[in-house]
């Protein structure tokens, strides 16, 4: 069994005119949430058995960066509606709608918030996803603390939690914040999770990485990798300035997947620069195999 996510949402609607500033990429909802919904749709036209709210970047620090706090529920609502008409639109009941519970600060940066804060900002995000989504996905999580504040937070709705770790991209094996993978997992203790991943990290560490995931877990496993430049584990923030893209190939992407799946991923699909194309290529290539 091969479950097939979606690629990455920010990137295609970059390529929109949209999303050019990663501080205010919640801001495509407002301006242009119909972009959102057919990027959503072109994505299950490709293959994707399960798509993601784009609600990556809303979050109440996020907003207000952009004097939008008081617009979280609207927003977050608009991504699960864009999402359902997508699917709607595409025809295809099965498909299934993972609700983002993102990172609360930056991406790649482990938060320093206190768990009881980090837990309200979540519980507020999940439960504005909650009625439209079937399970939520706690993605691109940078420490073992976050991850399981943000799983916490999704397992009070008594939906299917998935939880995604983002790797440093050494090939070291290790979180962004250098914590292992036994540690992120023994940090989710008894919250009842599916299935656990990476994304939004190098492709080939995660190669590295999955035979670790594999050993550690009898849950669900898989990855979703990016198609950004590596970056160095001592990798300083400017500002919230995109990341570059590599050139990255549907045919090179699914080389990385095959081996992801020879490790034992059950769950596999693309972020950031990973787009329909390689996703419709992913899943000519998981049919293949069936």
């Amino acid at each position: 069994m091969t479950i097939l996510l979606d690629g990455g949402m920010g990137q295609e609607l970059r390529a929109r005119g949209l999303n050019t500033d990663a501080k205010a990429a919640g801001l495509a909802l407002i301006k242009s949430p119909m972009a959102v919904r057919d990027v959503h749709q072109e994505f299950i036209e490709a293959g994707a058995e399960v798509i993601t709210t784009w609600n990556y970047a809303v979050t109440p620090y996020r907003l207000a960066q952009s004097n939008l706090r008081d617009r979280l529920a609207e927003m977050t609502c608009m991504a699960v509606e864009m999402a359902n008409e997508a699917r709607a639109r595409a025809g295809k009941a099965g498909v299934r709608v993972a609700g983002s519970l993102p990172p609360l600060r930056a991406s790649y940066e482990p938060n320093a918030q206190d768990l009881v804060s980090m837990g309200e900002e979540y519980a507020e995000i999940a439960g504005h996803l909650a009625p439209g989504v079937d399970l939520f996905i706690c993605e691109t999580m940078a420490s073992a603390r976050e991850a399981a504040a943000a799983a916490r937070a999704a397992a009070s709705h008594g939906k299917p939690v998935w939880v995604s770790w983002t790797l440093r991209d050494e090939c070291d094996g290790l979180l962004r914040s250098g914590e292992s993978v036994d540690g992120a997992l023994a940090a989710l203790g008894n919250t009842p999770v599916e299935a656990v991943l990476f994304n939004c990290s190098d492709a080939p560490a995660i190669v590295n990485a999955m035979p670790l995931l594999r050993a550690a877990t009898e849950r669900l496993i898989g990855a979703y990798a990016n198609a950004f430049m590596p970056i160095a584990k001592d990798w300083k923030r400017q500002d919230f300035r995109l990341r570059d893209l590599r050139d990255l190939t549907p045919e090179d992407y699914v080389h990385f997947v095959a081996q992801w799946r020879a490790q034992g991923a059950q769950i596999v699909g693309g972020c950031c620069g990973i787009g329909p194309a390689h996703i419709a290529f992913l899943r000519e290539a998981i049919d293949r195999a069936a």
